[in-house]
């Protein structure tokens, strides 16, 4: 099999991964409160990754160390108990898939505001264009309060996070190797994870009901298959594709997210398709510094 078809499958199952975390996380709700369902899925990528946390730790500069550290913080750890908690409050998961693909364009944000970094006028104007496409989002819903307005902006704060974390990773971790950074940032993050499921009492959860057992399952697949697993595949595709292509996941998330939210019966206007349009030809003009340079 080609490099080039090897690639082309990683890019394909990485989308449907992503894409349907946000369908797991809503189909776990229902039986598990969000800081348990962040927390499961968060440990159970720890423990995955702990053997090769353990076996390259010392691979790690000790003076970067902390900054690993972080970035499980910043790309695993908030972000999951902030997904977790809109969801729970009934933000639909393709909201929360297609508010996802804001994630590149807070990288470039962040980089501005906090790194002082340089950006051309196409990157500032992704940035407002994938901004309009957020409160054109928010306000596009019928049930729009502030409540709602705040579990959705929890969503946003996510991204928010991703994008602290790519910065953290461009701007200090560049000559650490990113395997053994995501092993052992991951591995780390069983420590905070198991400290909310003792403050939960998760061990003494009646787990004899189906319905508890598979939400449970689901909270797992998330923690193992979407944390551990597509956080190995991705940096896979990144060495034999390049990072641009890897990027162009961020374009494929949203859709598997509105799939899956079509199947189970979430409502999916033409409102919601425009504001992904104007979204992701933000996330493109955002990139754009990105996609001319790699």
């Amino acid at each position: 099999m080609s490099t080039k078809t090897v690639s082309w499958l990683v890019f394909v199952f990485l989308c449907f991964i992503w894409g349907s975390s946000f369908i797991l996380m809503s189909y776990s709700k229902d039986e598990l409160p969000a800081p348990q369902i962040a927390a499961v899925r968060i440990f159970s990528a720890g423990l995955v990754f702990l053997p090769f946390g353990i076996m390259h730790f010392n691979k790690i500069p000790r003076n970067k160390l902390l900054l690993v550290i972080m970035t499980g913080v910043f790309g695993n750890l908030v972000p999951a108990f902030l997904f977790a908690e809109a969801i729970a409050h009934d933000i639909d998961s393709s909201i929360a898939g297609i508010l996802n693909s804001l994630t590149p364009v807070c990288v470039v944000a962040i980089a501005v505001i906090y790194f002082k970094d340089r950006v051309s006028t196409r990157q500032i104007l992704g940035v407002m264009l994938g901004f309009a496409g957020l409160v054109a989002l928010t306000l596009s819903r019928g049930d729009v309060s502030l409540q709602n307005i705040g579990y959705s902006l929890l969503i946003v704060i996510g991204t928010m996070s991703y994008g602290v974390n790519v910065n953290l990773v461009s701007h200090h971790l560049k000559g650490v190797n990113p395997l053994h950074m995501a092993s052992v940032s991951l591995s780390f993050m069983l420590i905070p994870t198991a400290l909310v499921l003792w403050q939960q009492n998760f061990v003494q959860t009646d787990f004899s009901r189906p319905e508890m057992q598979n939400a449970l399952w689901a909270s797992v697949a998330l923690g193992v298959v979407g944390s551990a697993v597509a956080t190995a595949l991705f940096y896979l595709l990144v060495q034999k594709a390049g990072g641009l292509f890897a990027s162009l996941v961020t374009y494929g998330i949203p859709f598997v997210a509105l799939f899956w939210g079509f199947i189970y019966g979430e409502q999916i206007t033409v409102m919601v398709i425009a504001c992904l349009s104007v979204i992701l030809i933000g996330v493109f003009l955002a990139n754009w510094r990105t996609a001319k340079s790699d």
